[in-house]
């Protein structure tokens, strides 16, 4: 169970080093339609369309997951917690504690709510 949340972070954080058209496509499959992200400053984005939108930020030049571990909250909900250290061209690294809860849907997991927690 664990791997297959955190082979789908590393998924979205590979689309997001790619570029605004992969981040879509693979949000667009994984966001359930009232997810919400909780972001540094006070940034709440709430449902699939809205958080699609925002989409258009520089691409990560790289990202490392690390220490993840899952807590389960049914056999159908789970939240991934984890560390990421991150950094996009010229800015100094990001270093989060960053927590995705996903619902089993039809066989599929989609993500309801992330929060990212600078450290």
């Amino acid at each position: 169970m664990m791997q297959d949340l955190v082979n789908l972070e590393e998924q979205g954080w590979q689309a997001l080093s790619t570029g605004v058209e992969s981040s879509k496509k693979f949000y667009s499959f994984i966001l359930r339609h009232d997810a919400v992200m909780l972001f540094p400053g006070g940034m709440i984005i709430e449902g699939k369309e809205k958080i699609l939108q925002s989409l258009a930020a520089q691409p990560w030049k790289s990202f490392q997951i690390e220490e993840p571990r899952v807590i389960s909250l049914s056999e159908r909900a789970e939240v991934l917690v984890y560390r990421v250290t991150a950094q996009r061209e010229g800015s100094e690294p990001y270093v989060a504690l960053i927590n995705s809860t996903y619902e089993l849907s039809n066989g599929v997991w989609k993500l309801v709510l992330h929060q990212q927690t600078p450290v």
